[in-house]
C-alpha cells in the first residue's frame, strides 16, 4: 500500500479512528499527510509552524517562526482536511534528537580549532 493521503485516510475509517481517537506516531512524511500537507520540496512543510523552508538565510538565525493556527486546505501548502488532530500526533525520540543534532552544528563556527 502506498503511502497516500487517501490511502490513510481509508486505513484509518476502516479502525474506527474517529471513534477511539489515539495519539500517533509517525515520521515525519507520514506527519505531513495526517495533516494533510502537500508532499515534497514546498514552501511551508513544517505541520507545527510557518517555518519558511525557502529562506535559507534565516534558517539556523531566526528562532521564533509563527506557529500554524490553521489547515485549510488551498492554504500554504494545505491540500486536504486534517486527518487528525495536531496534539496527537508524537514525533518519535529520534526525529527530534537527530534535528537538534543538526542545528547545533550547522551555525558552529567552522574557524574554531576543533574544525
Amino acid at each position: 500500500m502506498k503511502e497516500t493521503y487517501h490511502n490513510l485516510k481509508q486505513l484509518l475509517e476502516m479502525i474506527n479512528y474517529s471513534k477511539y481517537g489515539w495519539q500517533i506516531s509517525a515520521y515525519l512524511k507520514v506527519v505531513s499527510l495526517f495533516m494533510g500537507l502537500q508532499l515534497g520540496y514546498t514552501k511551508y512543510c513544517c505541520f507545527l509552524s510557518l517555518r519558511d523552508s525557502r529562506a535559507i538565510a534565516f534558517q539556523y538565525i531566526k528562532i521564533d517562526w509563527p506557529q500554524r493556527a490553521s489547515f485549510k486546505p488551498g492554504e500554504m501548502n494545505v491540500e486536504h482536511p486534517p486527518l487528525a488532530e495536531q496534539h496527537k500526533i508524537i514525533i518519535p525520540p529520534l526525529h527530534i534528537k537527530l534535528d537538534l543534532v543538526k542545528n547545533l552544528v550547522i551555525p558552529m563556527d567552522k574557524n574554531e580549532p576543533a574544525f
